[in-house]
């Protein structure tokens, strides 16, 4: 697959020839979505927390004597049929990350790229350099672009300068290579890969 080059100013650089194994794959929604749960549920924080009859504050008198009310033999207040006693079975801290193996996480990666690729939505940048870490100018060199909702992915690091100009645009997302993922990459419009990401990523999936 060959692409384009382009610069920040909109000017051509060339072209570059792409790996079919990276971005020529027929996109598999099933594998893209077993990656996008794992990613979630990882993430989610699983500090949800509720008081059993162990924890919450109440006296331990027996609430009414054993025999004579007529009524139940309760012991506590703290049990679950009261309101403000304990809660039964309730959540607890716990992870919800679940295991995938590598092989599906790599895959996903590059269906995901694929994905990109074959929807017309990725662009091939020359480099990240800016004049100055400006983040008014980088906004109209974006817009000028037509890039509304941008993923960018640069090689090994990011350039700083850039970063920081794209600190404060909210629809820019900023990654080196190793930080590329399948959430990140479908969340966006279009995926902006520099020529050094092209090549850290071809080093890191092959």
């Amino acid at each position: 697959m060959k692409l384009d080059v382009i610069t920040l100013d909109g000017g051509k650089a060339g072209s570059v020839e792409l790996d079919d194994e990276l971005f020529g794959l027929e996109p598999r929604r099933d594998i893209l979505f077993r990656v996008v749960r794992w990613q979630r549920n990882k993430a989610q924080q699983g500090t949800h927390k509720v008081k059993t009859r162990s924890e919450v504050n109440y006296s331990t008198r027996k609430i009414v004597r054993q025999k004579g009310s007529g009524g139940a033999r309760h012991g506590s207040r703290k049990a679950p049929i009261f309101r403000g006693g304990g809660t039964y079975k309730g959540p607890t801290p716990r992870s919800h990350g679940h295991e995938l193996t590598k092989k599906v996480r790599r895959l996903g990666l590059l269906h995901a790229l694929s994905a990109k690729a074959q929807a017309g939505k990725l662009v091939i940048l020359d480099a990240l350099s800016v004049e100055n870490a400006k983040t008014a100018g980088l906004a109209k060199q974006l817009n000028a672009l037509g890039w509304k909702r941008a993923l960018i992915i640069d090689g090994a690091s990011v350039n700083e300068d850039f970063a920081q100009a794209a600190r404060n645009l909210g629809n820019v997302d900023v990654l080196p290579s190793m930080g590329a993922n399948v959430m990140d990459i479908l969340k966006r419009d279009t995926l902006v890969i520099t020529k050094a990401g092209v090549e850290a990523l071809e080093a890191r999936l092959k």
